[in-house]
Protein backbone atom coordinates (compact mmCIF):
# COMPACT_ATOMS: atom_id res chain seq x y z
CA UNK A 1 0.00 0.00 0.00
CA UNK A 2 3.01 2.54 0.49
CA UNK A 3 4.33 1.74 -2.66
CA UNK A 4 0.81 2.63 -4.51
CA UNK A 5 0.31 5.93 -2.34
CA UNK A 6 4.25 6.70 -2.79
CA UNK A 7 3.62 6.09 -6.91
CA UNK A 8 0.05 7.63 -6.87
CA UNK A 9 2.21 11.25 -4.94
CA UNK A 10 4.80 10.72 -7.65
CA UNK A 11 2.09 11.28 -10.34
CA UNK A 12 0.40 13.98 -9.00
CA UNK A 13 3.85 16.13 -8.12
CA UNK A 14 4.57 15.15 -11.76
CA UNK A 15 1.10 15.86 -13.44
CA UNK A 16 0.77 19.27 -11.30
CA UNK A 17 4.47 20.44 -13.05
CA UNK A 18 2.94 19.52 -16.15
CA UNK A 19 0.11 21.68 -15.93
CA UNK A 20 2.10 24.38 -14.10
CA UNK A 21 4.52 24.75 -17.76
CA UNK A 22 1.46 24.77 -19.92
CA UNK A 23 -0.05 27.25 -17.87
CA UNK A 24 2.86 29.66 -18.25
CA UNK A 25 3.63 29.29 -21.85
CA UNK A 26 1.67 32.81 -23.41
CA UNK A 27 0.54 32.50 -26.99
CA UNK A 28 0.59 35.72 -29.00
CA UNK A 29 -3.35 36.99 -29.18
CA UNK A 30 -3.29 38.11 -33.17
CA UNK A 31 -5.55 37.20 -35.52
CA UNK A 32 -4.91 35.04 -38.63
CA UNK A 33 -4.23 37.67 -41.75
CA UNK A 34 -1.92 39.92 -39.47
CA UNK A 35 1.15 40.74 -38.30
CA UNK A 36 1.14 42.38 -34.69
CA UNK A 37 3.59 43.91 -32.49
CA UNK A 38 3.23 44.67 -28.89
CA UNK A 39 5.50 47.77 -26.68
CA UNK A 40 6.17 45.10 -24.05
CA UNK A 41 7.83 41.62 -23.89
CA UNK A 42 5.70 38.43 -23.79
CA UNK A 43 3.21 39.78 -26.03
CA UNK A 44 2.09 42.65 -23.54
CA UNK A 45 1.39 46.41 -23.45
CA UNK A 46 -0.08 48.57 -26.68
CA UNK A 47 -0.74 46.45 -29.47
CA UNK A 48 -1.05 47.63 -33.11
CA UNK A 49 -2.37 44.59 -35.85
CA UNK A 50 -1.52 45.21 -39.75
CA UNK A 51 -2.71 43.00 -42.32
CA UNK A 52 -0.86 45.02 -45.09
CA UNK A 53 1.99 46.70 -45.20
CA UNK A 54 3.07 49.93 -42.76
CA UNK A 55 6.01 52.01 -43.82
CA UNK A 56 5.45 54.90 -41.01
CA UNK A 57 4.50 53.32 -37.36
CA UNK A 58 2.89 56.30 -36.00
CA UNK A 59 2.12 57.06 -31.87
CA UNK A 60 3.84 55.21 -29.75
CA UNK A 61 4.88 52.07 -31.51
CA UNK A 62 7.68 53.70 -33.62
CA UNK A 63 11.53 52.43 -31.54
CA UNK A 64 8.89 50.61 -28.86
CA UNK A 65 8.21 47.15 -30.04
CA UNK A 66 9.45 44.63 -27.81
CA UNK A 67 7.52 41.51 -29.05
CA UNK A 68 5.70 40.39 -32.72
CA UNK A 69 3.75 37.52 -34.37
CA UNK A 70 3.03 36.53 -37.94
CA UNK A 71 0.25 35.32 -38.09
CA UNK A 72 -0.33 35.92 -42.05
CA UNK A 73 -2.01 33.26 -44.38
CA UNK A 74 0.77 31.30 -46.87
CA UNK A 75 -0.10 29.96 -50.09
CA UNK A 76 0.80 30.11 -53.53
CA UNK A 77 2.35 33.62 -54.43
CA UNK A 78 1.66 35.05 -51.29
CA UNK A 79 3.84 37.31 -49.20
CA UNK A 80 3.66 35.77 -45.98
CA UNK A 81 6.97 36.72 -44.32
CA UNK A 82 7.34 40.17 -41.92
CA UNK A 83 10.46 42.20 -42.21
CA UNK A 84 10.33 45.03 -39.82
CA UNK A 85 12.87 47.74 -40.41
CA UNK A 86 14.66 50.17 -38.28
CA UNK A 87 13.82 53.15 -39.77
CA UNK A 88 10.33 54.68 -41.65
CA UNK A 89 9.90 54.06 -45.05
CA UNK A 90 11.56 50.59 -44.58
CA UNK A 91 14.77 52.45 -44.07
CA UNK A 92 17.89 51.25 -42.00
CA UNK A 93 18.59 47.66 -41.71
CA UNK A 94 16.29 44.82 -41.16
CA UNK A 95 15.54 44.15 -37.30
CA UNK A 96 13.59 41.06 -37.30
CA UNK A 97 12.26 38.91 -40.52
CA UNK A 98 9.06 36.37 -39.10
CA UNK A 99 8.10 33.71 -41.29
CA UNK A 100 4.54 32.66 -41.53
CA UNK A 101 3.10 31.35 -37.53
CA UNK A 102 6.71 33.06 -35.92
CA UNK A 103 5.78 34.28 -32.77
CA UNK A 104 8.74 36.18 -30.87
CA UNK A 105 8.17 37.05 -27.70
CA UNK A 106 11.49 39.06 -27.10
CA UNK A 107 14.57 39.73 -28.96
CA UNK A 108 17.22 41.83 -27.45
CA UNK A 109 19.04 42.58 -30.61
CA UNK A 110 15.38 44.19 -32.00
CA UNK A 111 13.92 45.40 -29.27
CA UNK A 112 12.84 49.07 -29.50
CA UNK A 113 14.20 49.30 -33.00
CA UNK A 114 11.52 48.81 -35.21
CA UNK A 115 9.64 51.88 -36.87
CA UNK A 116 8.49 50.09 -40.42
CA UNK A 117 7.43 46.53 -41.79
CA UNK A 118 6.63 45.19 -45.42
CA UNK A 119 5.13 41.49 -45.95
CA UNK A 120 7.36 39.63 -47.95
CA UNK A 121 7.90 36.06 -49.99
CA UNK A 122 11.03 35.32 -47.88
CA UNK A 123 13.49 36.28 -45.20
Amino acid sequence: MKRFTALLAAVLVSAGGVLATSSTAQAASCRSGYFCVWTHANFDGMKIEHSGDDHWWEGNMSNQDSSWANHGVSGPGVKDHVKIYDGRKLTGGVTLCLGPGQEVSYNARANDKGSSHTWTSGC
